[in-house]
């Protein structure tokens, strides 16, 4: 399986221990979003449509990578350049 390069790896502070998640393919965001997510929300939902058109070269990787951090956000995830911010409870 080839995997899809989606440009500066973003790297994602994903627990109150400061525990930091590496993404650098559309495939590991992918992964995450169906199978470790820890909220079902729209975002999310979004952010697996955007994916999917970015891997099909039906939508663009910047719309994809947007759409992830997004719903990062409201997962409670912050990036790790930003870990300085407390994670919502």
């Amino acid at each position: 399986m080839i995997e899809i390069y989606w440009g500066e790896p973003l790297s994602l502070v994903v627990s109150p221990q400061g525990d930091v998640q590496k993404f650098s393919t559309i495939e590991q965001a992918q992964y995450w979003l169906r199978k470790k997510w820890p909220v079902a929300d729209d975002a999310r939902h979004r952010a697996l449509l955007r994916l999917e058109a970015a891997m099909d070269c039906m939508g663009s990787v910047g719309e994809a990578r947007h759409a992830f951090l997004s719903a990062a956000r409201t997962a409670g995830f912050v990036p790790q350049d930003q870990s300085h911010r407390p994670l919502a409870a």
